[in-house]
Parts: structure tokens; sequence; C-alpha cells
């Protein structure tokens, strides 16, 4: 088990040496508004798919700053919009998709997260307060059920099932050709519909539901243990559950106060849904070895300071803007103290992976 960092779009070179810096060695890019994103450190400009070369370029320069990249997540929503809702360019997004998926698996990337949210990721607030006036996301399902029709009308749950199963019928082969691992990340929040469109992945039966649809050993998930807190659910039997049958890609490490109708994210450190140490012993008693990372961290007094590019909104998926790089360290010291902890008080050193030095 190893700490990782992610969810932004630009490598930016002096961010790549601040990750290197507090210990990290595993990245992923969360990639969901990148045709429309500008980065000029991003190398991937396709509209509709991603080249090799590109992703081959984008791997080099993640390498050539002493880093991994471990995974690129989320398709972004222009390359199969269609895809999820039966559009007229179903057929052709998923032709693209085939691509994509195709040359992320020849430049070595072994994941590619992926959500089936079409209207994407819903708070009620941003500038909730936590200790010393730290803001952070919050939701509130009162406040949301008003919410207009996102899309043209409103889909039903059939729909989106029907258009699941057709998506992985044909990229589940694609990818076990590439060496691809898909991984599917919970609805956020997750609840059965918002604006007219239905969030399949809301509870524990769908997702049993979505690793036996279309049966292969390159589907699992993004265990996110935030959405899953915001479900209810018993987090031990859901490790469980999609441990032993080796369906956990990587973590994203975040925790809330309780779980819906309401809740707000808190530091990591704070009273949440769930014991953190108990987590990270159950992730290692299933033989979890994988990446986790900060998800939804809050922000500090000063992020958005230490780089330039971070006030062009390099897009938390929380809608929050900005990286939060202050949060993420915050949140990366505590893990790595915790899996330090946990390997040396169980005697299973070997189960936790120490970055390297250079």
């Amino acid at each position: 088990m190893r700490a990782g960092l992610g969810t932004f779009m630009d490598p930016h070179p002096d961010r790549l040496k601040f990750i290197k810096q507090i210990g990290v060695d595993d990245v992923l890019l969360n990639l969901w508004g990148a045709p429309e994103a500008g980065y000029p450190n991003l190398p991937l400009s396709g509209e509709h798919e991603w080249s090799f070369e590109n992703l081959v370029v984008l791997r080099n320069q993640i390498e050539d700053a002493g880093l991994r990249l471990n995974a690129i997540e989320n398709f972004p929503y222009s390359f199969y919009d269609d895809v999820m809702l039966g559009g007229p360019r179903q057929d052709e997004q998923l032709e693209h998709l085939k691509t994509t998926v195709r040359n992320v698996g020849r430049a070595g990337i072994p994941y590619m997260g992926y959500n089936w949210m079409p209207n994407g990721v819903w708070r009620s607030s941003t500038t909730h307060r936590l200790r010393g006036g730290a803001e952070t996301s919050a939701t509130d399902l009162d406040q949301l059920e008003d919410a207009p029709f996102t899309h043209d009308r409103e889909y039903t749950e059939e729909e989106l099932w029907a258009n699941y199963e057709r998506f992985l019928e044909e990229l589940l082969p694609v990818a076990e050709e590439a060496g691809v691992t898909l991984a599917l990340h919970p609805a956020d929040p997750p609840v059965e519909s918002i604006g007219g469109i239905p969030r399949l992945f809301y509870n524990f039966e769908n997702f049993k539901r979505a690793m036996d649809l279309v049966p292969s050993d390159n589907h699992a998930l993004q265990f996110c243990l935030g959405n899953w807190s915001a479900m209810g659910a018993d987090l031990p039997e859901v490790i469980e559950y999609f441990g032993e049958r080796d369906k956990l890609a990587y973590v994203h490490f975040q925790t809330i106060s309780e779980p819906l109708p309401r809740f707000n994210e808190v530091f990591i450190d704070q009273d949440g849904y769930y014991d953190p140490y108990e987590i990270i012993a159950k992730l290692d008693e299933v033989g979890f070895s994988g990446m986790i990372i900060p998800g939804h961290v809050p922000k500090l007094e000063g992020d958005g300071q230490y780089l330039e590019h971070d006030d062009r909104s390099d897009l938390d998926v929380d809608g929050h803007g900005g990286w939060k790089e202050r949060g993420r360290a915050f949140t990366i010291g505590y893990l790595r103290g915790l899996l330090e902890t946990y390997g040396r008080e169980t005697g299973r050193e070997s189960a936790v992976y120490r970055p390297s030095e250079e």
C-alpha cells in the first residue's frame, strides 16, 4: 500500500516537484475536462480521443520528474456523453473510446478510471467552514431536490443500465487486450437521480451488478471512501467483498461527517464516518497493495498561492476550484504516518511501500 496524489489536470513542473518533495512516487491525472482546459503542460490535445504519441509524452513527462503515472482518471465528458445517454453519436464515441483505451495500454498506463454521471458532481455548498475557517464542500439533498433537468428530458434507470451494459461489452474486451483495468467511480453524491438523470452507482447492490454484468479481470473500482461513506455502507463488508475478488483498483482516502441526506467533508484527522486505521487494516487483510490518494480535501489558508497557475481553477472535481496543495499535503502526511504505524504495530512493514529518496 502506498500514498499517491491525484485529481489534477495540469502536470506543471512545479507541481510535480512539490509532489515528489512530500514523499510521493505515484500520481494519477483526473482529466474529465481536458479538451477544454487548455493547460500548456498537458500534452493531450484530442477532441474525441487521445493519441498514443501524446500519452507517451505525458507518461515520460511524469517519469522525468521521478514519479509514476499510475492512472488516468475519467474520460472527458465530451468523449462519451452520448454513450451514457444513448445519443446520436454513441457508436462514433464508442470507437473513439476503444482507440483511447488501446493507446493508454500501449503507453504503459495501467488504470483508466471512469464514472457514469452524465451531469457530473453536485454539491450544495463549497464554502462550509471547518476548524480555523478552512473551507470544504457539503451536500444537503433537501436543497437539491428541485433541481431542473440538466439535459433534454428525464431519463430512466433502464436506459442508463442498457447503455452501460453496451459500454462494458464494447470496452472491456479492448481493455483486456490492451492490459488496462477500467475502474468505476461511485455517483457523487450517491443518490438515485438528480436533475432528471439516474445515478446508477449509489449502493452496494448496483456495484455488484456492475462487476457481474460483463465479467472481466480488467474491471474494478475506484474505491472512494467518501462516497461509500455517504451511502451509509458497511465499509469493512464492502472492502471484504470486492477485495477478495481483486476488484479494488485504488482508493480515494477522504471522509465525511455522516451519511446522506446531508453531510460535509472533514479533515482526515477529525471524527468522521469511519476509523482510518481500521480501513487500512481491512485493506491489508484482503490483500490490497495499490495506491491510496487523498480525494476531496478542505481548502487551507494560502492554498493556491504556492503555484501561480492554481488560480486557473485546476479543477478539484467538487467544483471548489484550485488543487488545494496544502490540504493534500496534510492528508499525505497523515496517511504516511498511518501506514508506517500500521506496519510497525502489526509487523506488516512489507505491506507498506516506502517512497524513493531520489
